[in-house]
């Protein structure tokens, strides 16, 4: 990979973003590599239960979700973001290989130190790339949406893999391949490190952060603002990480195809990169005629494509699913709706999160929001495992009617929290231009 030099001109993306991409991309084809037969591989190998695998699926990825809340406050306080990611790296590494062998207790291990690994590594990445852009926070939400194609790309691939060696090799070659993913991904943020050390924080005592100093209420008011949407986007995470359960099953049980049920897992991260070069333009053009949403209004578009997604499911269910077979065409739409909705709400959350975090909390901050993913995704486990004692139509218009409340609440919470983003949108501005 050829880089200009580490510094960027004025108004162009700095070299650190394709560093963060691809260390980015990596470490998402191990995740999802693992995540996309996880599921499969507890009920059929293992031989659980639909309600035991949806407890621990729950459980599981709550906590993956949950640790970036102590690894952000690491960084913040005692290791600097850099150190955080390479740590977080070796663990979650380790935790891919120990999954590769077959006995219980070695899932289990591999499943912590895939939980302490990540705690380390996902928030710190996230932060780091928002710091990249402090000399020009116009394009923060722009460099975002890159970012969040990069793991996409990952996601893309990884199911394919997967399915691949496990239906040729067996489940642990699968899992290896995740390893070998985060060992691609240690070594491209360690030989390019120094493309991304003008984003880190060695920590507080010893680095200034240059941006205007916030007074205790705009402070206080920023972090309210960020409590009310990290409560609401629990609900798109307790309704998206259906896919890696409830959507795994309905492709599985409920449609014509004979494909594994785990490469319908690639349908989201082909959207993706589909989507994103297309809405970034759309966004770009808005912003140009001055009529561009607001980050948190993006936020709440996307809560109402995820009510439309599941709608389609629901109405699958109702046209035969609950009880047989229907085309897959209604798993595919239903796919293509909630990624423009995760488009406008998942990587314009951690926009806003880096955005409106105090500078002194941001990796803090940064794990608040993974935390609202956390409690979504063990929502997501817990709801998931009534799949075989309610019809899936009921299961699926639940998802719907929660998704259109939580976006009718945003849209109620915007009222409050627009001034106190346009006065962080104006003091970033302000402090670039210093």
């Amino acid at each position: 990979m050829t880089l200009p030099s580490p510094t960027p001109a004025k108004h162009k993306h700095p070299p650190g973003l394709p560093v963060l991409f691809f260390t980015e991309m990596w470490e998402r084809f191990s995740f999802y590599c693992m995540l996309s037969i996880l599921a499969l591989y507890m009920n059929e190998s293992l031989g659980f239960n639909t309600a035991v695998v949806g407890q621990i699926y729950g459980a599981y990825i709550a906590l993956v979700y949950f640790s970036p809340l102590f690894g952000g406050l690491l960084a913040d306080r005692v290791l600097g973001f850099g150190r955080a990611i390479l740590i977080g790296a070796v663990f979650m590494g380790t935790g891919h290989f120990l999954l590769a062998f077959p006995p219980l207790p070695t899932f289990f291990a591999g499943l912590c130190c895939l939980i302490i690994g990540n705690g380390l590594f996902k928030p710190n990445i996230s932060t780091l790339l928002g710091n990249l852009y402090r000399s020009m926070p116009e394009k923060r939400d722009e460099a975002y949406n890159i970012f969040y194609m990069g793991i996409n790309l990952g996601a893309f691939f990884s199911p394919i893999v997967a399915a691949y060696l496990r239906n040729t090799y067996g489940w642990h070659y699968a899992f290896g391949a995740a390893g070998i993913g985060m060992i691609i991904s240690l070594t491209l943020f360690t030989s390019l490190r120094r493309y991304t050390v003008e984003g880190e924080t060695v920590n507080q005592a010893t680095h200034k952060i240059r941006e205007i100093e916030l007074t205790p209420k705009q402070e206080r008011d920023r972090i309210v603002a960020l409590l009310l949407v990290f409560a609401i986007v629990v609900v798109f995470w307790m309704v998206f990480h259906q896919n890696g359960l409830t959507l795994t099953f309905w492709a599985r049980d409920a449609t014509n195809t004979t494909l594994p049920p785990e490469l319908m897992q690639t349908i989201n991260p082909f959207f993706v990169l589909f989507f994103t070069p297309l809405l970034v333009a759309f966004w770009i053009g808005l912003r140009r005629r001055g009529k561009e949403p607001s980050t948190a209004a993006k936020i709440g578009i996307g809560m109402l494509l995820t009510a439309c997604s599941y709608t389609i499911m629901t109405t699958a269910g109702l046209m035969g699913g609950d009880t047989g077979r229907v085309s897959i065409a209604w798993l595919i739409s239903t796919y293509a709706v909630i990624t423009l909705g995760e488009l406008c709400l998942s990587p314009m959350g951690l926009a806003l999160a880096n955005k409106l975090a105090p500078a002194r909390l941001r990796g803090l901050m940064m794990g608040g929001w993974f935390t609202a993913t956390a409690i979504g995704n063990y929502l997501s486990g817990l709801a998931g495992s009534f799949w075989d004692r309610v019809p899936h139509s009921t299961l699926f218009l639940i998802f719907t009617l929660a998704s259109v409340g939580a976006a009718g609440v945003l849209l109620l919470v915007l009222k409050r929290i627009r001034p106190t983003i346009a006065e962080a949108e104006r003091m970033a501005l302000a402090s670039a231009a210093k």
